[in-house]
This record gives C-alpha cells, sequence and structure tokens, in this order.
C-alpha cells in the first residue's frame, strides 16, 4: 500500500456548522491531492490544507477540456458511525470517464484509502441533521502547459469535502421538470456517459431557461431523433406504468448514474416488473392521457429520489401532484436514506464504514 503524505500539523477540525446548509457552498479545512505524469504516473499522494491552486494559464484543461469528475456521499449513521454510499462504484465509474478522455486511470485502492483518511480527519464536518451529509468530489483535470489539441502529459488529482444539506431545502418534495426539444445534451458514441465539465457546461442554457418559466430541471431527449428520454440534467429518470417500471437504457449518452443502479436492484428485489430500455416522450404523453402512466421519479447522488410533480413537453403541462410526492419515489427514498443512515439493514453491502 502506497503512503500517505500528510502536510498538516493540525488534524483538528472542530467546526460550529451553520443552521442552514446550502448544498456545495462550504468547504472543508482539508483536501487529498496526488500529480500525474508519464515517468512517474500518480505520485505524492497527500493530505494537505486546503488552499488555492497554482495553474498556469496554458493549462490544458482551460482550453481543451480534460476534466472528469465524481459525487458521492459520508453520512453519520444513527450508531454514530461513519459510511460512505458505495465509493468503489463511483472510483470505477472515473475511470471509465478518464479511458474515454484519454487520461490516466486512478488505482481504486489508493484512491479510496486517500478518501477514508481524509474523511477521518474530517469527521467533525459531517452534519447530523436529517437530509444532511458530507459531499465528496474527487476530480481530475489536465495541468500540462502547451497549446496544442492532444493528450496532457500531466493531470492533477483531488479529493475535496463539503458539508450539505438536503439537495431541496423545502423537503421530499414533488419538482416540475421541462422536456426539451430546443438543444441537446449529449450524443451516442460522443462522451454523455462520462462524469466530464463538458456536458453540464452544454445543459445550462437550457437549464436557465427552464427556471425563467418555473422549472427546476431539464429532462432531455436523444440528440438524433428527438424521440426519445435520456435523462435529466443532475438525475437519471424513472417511469412507472401500471405494469412496469422502466428507465432509458444505457446507450452511451446517458450518464451510468450509481443510484439508479441501486434502485434497479432494490425494484427487482420488490419483485417489480423492472426494465432498462428507450422510452419515447409520445409514450409518456399517452401514458399519462390514458391513465397508464402512474409516477415518475429522478435518481441521483444528490437528491437521492427526485419525484416529478409537473413535466410540460411542447404546449402540454402533466400534472401528477404539487405537494406530495409519488408513492413509489416516497418508498425509494425512505429505503435509500434508510440504508444510508443506518436505520434500515445494509443487507446489500453497499455502506463502506470507516469505524
Amino acid at each position: 500500500m502506497v503512503n500517505i503524505n500528510y502536510e498538516t500539523e493540525d488534524q483538528s477540525t472542530k467546526v460550529e456548522l451553520p443552521e442552514n446548509l446550502i448544498f456545495g457552498r462550504m468547504m472543508t479545512n482539508h483536501i487529498f491531492v496526488m500529480d500525474y505524469d508519464e515517468a512517474l504516473g500518480w505520485h505524492n499522494p497527500t493530505i494537505k490544507k486546503l488552499s488555492k491552486l497554482e495553474l498556469s494559464p496554458a493549462a490544458m484543461v482551460l482550453h481543451y477540456g480534460q476534466t472528469i469528475f465524481e459525487g458521492l456521499k459520508a453520512y453519520k449513521q444513527v450508531d454514530g458511525r461513519i459510511a460512505m454510499f458505495r465509493p468503489e462504484r463511483n472510483f470505477e465509474r472515473m475511470n471509465n470517464s478518464a479511458r474515454r478522455l484519454v487520461m490516466p486511470e486512478v488505482d481504486n485502492e489508493l484512491v479510496l484509502n486517500g478518501l477514508k483518511e481524509l474523511v477521518k480527519i474530517e469527521k467533525d464536518w459531517i452534519p447530523t441533521k436529517p437530509g444532511h451529509a458530507l459531499y465528496i468530489r474527487p476530480l481530475m483535470f489536465a495541468t500540462d502547459p502547451f497549446l496544442g489539441v492532444r493528450p496532457s502529459d500531466s493531470y492533477k488529482f483531488i479529493i475535496m469535502l463539503s458539508p450539505v444539506g438536503p439537495y431541496y431545502p423545502e423537503g421530499f418534495k414533488p419538482v416540475p421538470i421541462l422536456a426539451t426539444d430546443k438543444y441537446v445534451r449529449a450524443v451516442r458514441k460522443g462522451i454523455g456517459d462520462c462524469k466530464t465539465a463538458g456536458n453540464y457546461a452544454a445543459s445550462l442554457l437550457a437549464q436557465r431557461e427552464a427556471k425563467r418559466e418555473g422549472f427546476s430541471q431539464v429532462l432531455w431527449l436523444d440528440a438524433i431523433e428527438q424521440k426519445y428520454i435520456e435523462e435529466v440534467g443532475t438525475m437519471n429518470i424513472f417511469v412507472q406504468f401500471k405494469d412496469e417500471v422502466t428507465t432509458p437504457m444505457l446507450t452511451g449518452s446517458i450518464l451510468p448514474g450509481i443510484t439508479r443502479m441501486s434502485v434497479l436492484q432494490i425494484l427487482k428485489d420488490w419483485n417489480y416488473n423492472v426494465t432498462e430500455r428507450m422510452i419515447s416522450i409520445d409514450e409518456v404523453v399517452d401514458g399519462y392521457e390514458n391513465g397508464n402512466l402512474i409516477e415518475i421519479f429522478g435518481t441521483g447522488t444528490a437528491a437521492v429520489i427526485s419525484s416529478v410533480g409537473k413535466l410540460k413537453y411542447k404546449d402540454k403541462l402533466f400534472t401528477f401532484g404539487d405537494e406530495e410526492a409519488g408513492e413509489l419515489g416516497t418508498k425509494l427514498y425512505k429505503e435509500i436514506t434508510g440504508i444510508q443512515y443506518g436505520r434500515i439493514e445494509d443487507r446489500y453491502g453497499w455502506m463502506t464504514y470507516l469505524n
């Protein structure tokens, strides 16, 4: 096992967290960082004080977009233990993104060990209020100072931590989403299944326009036919029909979500007829109009489950309930958060414990 360096003498992080934590605004005192070059590979894994980066204006990440990231959480469980939800899956997915963007893969054991040590140091930053957690953001980016289109020769890997409140401060209530055919997010055989900055940059204009219309998220359609639903900007999407719960199949333009994967397993164990397939927006519209569509919900790390209360497509608005979340989405939310916070037995072995 590679030794981790510690560039900090003060590992005490007693903090007073604010009463209302805004998601993603507050960072802890320390980060895990390591560097890569072709001669040494990944080297010098270090836990150090959070500080500003020194980066050349010619760093290739700023010009050619070689950057990938992940998102997961650590929880203070009801018995006091600290646990993370399926972190090994996040690092596996990160390496999938790295391969696609011609970036070096990380050693999963090394970065998971570094993450554990970092969370142990910052354990006092983990909030204990319901729905709160410690958000974990691993990221990797190209640092080679070179103006030319090719893969970088050097990279930096960082893990940073952020204590967070619920993604939706108003609580587990339905959210309104807008299905758009005005823009596209990603195309099959592109990089839509990678967690890379470009995919999110491509979504910002549509998201801003959706918010101006009163919708919290955009439901993307496929880029070729503008016919099939794919995902929402921050979550995968599920549709419950009377005889089936289905989610868009992974065609290469959809991020393979860790929560999505978990929901599929749970639903199968609950004996639902669960499928992964192409779902046309017309099928969703017809299902709503003929009564075959029961519920729509999203899955993702930040919000866990997001019940959809309204869906707009073209000039049609479909309403499922403004105040009460859907029955299946609510049941899944309670199940997954129950496992994460230790209120429900982790029969799948999904939680990684630090103590």
